[in-house]
């Protein structure tokens, strides 16, 4: 039987529909090969990565499944709905259809609630003998042991930059609760991770130079982190990953991570606020602390970059213009500023619910970019976006970069270089694609 496994792009924006386009990735995913290598040996599989080519409704194709996160979850509807026109049986699964499983099974004749692994196989088989279940829902955390390769040989890899790198998994779950962030209810409560041999056969395996560890947070459990980057330096690979900030200041952990090939990390800070990080219940974070952070990781070449959430009540009105100064001061090679979102699951979310505070709930995280979905205490939604973008108007600024960057003479610095640059390339794109991205 045929399957095709589709990625959705994410539309250009609320006042424009078209799916998002790009010529090339930077990233090889995991979403599309990984299902792929779920699948039984008897179907055949096609990967289609939505924002990289067109998709052919009129293919000869028995099922389809689409990965869906809720940025993309308006192009999977249009997918669904073409494909359920001919009569081809369309599966969903991912983030979105956890929170939102009657949505999507308006959109679709199955959806997939949870961890693929636990409930993947019988969609498939229901599928293939006609009786698929309107719902399956993977109702325990799965064990990370003996999980298969991603099938990159279905990859399509002229549609990938020379300097790519892969996403690779080593755990599932988040050790923090942060106010804000919804992530650990999909992937589990429990920090999980995989055997370390696991990983580094998964690496060897398909001859992986450069990696993005794509975990929530990387070493949720220092120990056995430490262990993985120790296996990791005889394979000379370079290599990305989101972590906390109290990991910086362990000079054993930090000289390990140089050594096991460390290019790039991005850590969220969150807020130069110490009261708003209270709010955020994110301990493990202290502004007093920032700066050292900064220069063991300068003294080591690493490159960094740094999140930040503007939108909290307890901030200071001046907190972005604090935010720019402090960066200014510590040289930041880069950062992301994000307008705070209300995620469905979180406290944050029942609060302003219950508070009346929530614009258009349902379509929370339905669209790209700065988007406020929430009345803001000290101004609009319209001037607190407004603020964010003059931040990254301000940060990327040539005169900025000039001044916070030296020359790139190594590779940490062309790293940091390039991330500048791209998200220069953001706010100078069309207005209305930077208004909604």
């Amino acid at each position: 039987m045929k399957l095709f496994i589709i990625q959705p792009a994410h539309s250009m924006g609320r006042s424009n529909l078209k799916p998002y386009k790009t010529g090339k990735r930077n990233l090889v995913g995991l979403s599309l090969p990984y299902l792929a290598a779920l699948t039984p040996k008897e179907w055949d599989i096609e990967l289609i990565d939505q924002q990289l080519m067109d998709i052919d409704f009129n293919a000869p194709v028995d099922l389809v499944a689409i990965a869906t996160w809720t940025i993309n979850s308006q192009q999977a509807y249009e997918i669904s709905g073409r494909f359920r026109a001919r009569g081809v049986p369309v599966i969903m699964g991912g983030p979105h259809t956890f929170f939102f499983a009657e949505e999507a099974a308006q959109h679709c004749d199955a959806v997939g609630i949870g961890e693929g692994e636990k409930i993947w196989l019988n969609m498939l088989e229901d599928a293939a003998s006609g009786r698929l279940r309107k719902f399956y829902r993977a109702e325990k955390p799965l064990e990370l042991t003996d999980l298969p390769f991603p099938r990159h040989d279905l990859l399509n890899f002229k549609r990938y930059t020379p300097f790519k790198a892969f996403a690779v998994q080593t755990s599932r779950g988040c050790p923090f609760r942060c106010d804000f962030c919804s992530e650990r209810f999909y992937l589990g409560q429990e920090y999980r991770y995989r055997p370390v041999g696991d990983v580094i056969a998964e690496l060897k395996s398909a001859k992986i130079r450069n990696v993005f560890f794509a975990d929530s947070t990387f070493a949720g459990k220092k120990s056995h982190t430490m262990e993985l980057m120790e296996a990791l330096i005889p394979l000379k690979v370079r290599w990305s990953a989101l972590w906390s900030s109290n990991l910086c200041r362990d000079q054993r952990f930090l000289d390990c991570a140089k050594r096991s090939g460390l290019l790039h990390v991005n850590i969220g800070l969150e807020t130069v606020d110490s009261e708003t990080l209270a709010g955020m219940n994110k301990k493990i974070n202290r502004v007093a602390f920032y700066k050292e952070i900064i220069n063991n990781l300068r003294k080591r070449g690493i490159s960094f970059s740094f999140n930040f959430v503007f939108g909290y009540d307890t901030e200071r009105e001046n907190i972005c213009d604090l935010t720019l100064a402090f960066l200014r001061e510590n040289k930041v090679p880069a950062a992301y500023f994000n307008i705070l979102t209300p995620h469905i699951g979180t406290p944050l979310y029942d609060r302003m619910l219950s508070a009346g505070r929530l614009i258009d709930p349902n379509d929370i995280g339905r669209w790209p970019g700065l988007i406020c979905y929430f009345k803001p205490k000290h101004c609009t939604p319209k001037e607190l976006e407004e603020k964010v973008k003059r931040m990254y108007r301000e940060f990327y600024s040539l005169r900025s970069m000039v001044g916070r960057m030296g020359l790139p003479m190594s590779l940490a610095d062309f790293t940091s270089w390039t991330i500048n640059f791209s998200q220069r390339r953001m706010f100078q794109s069309d207005s209305e694609n930077f208004d909604n991205y």
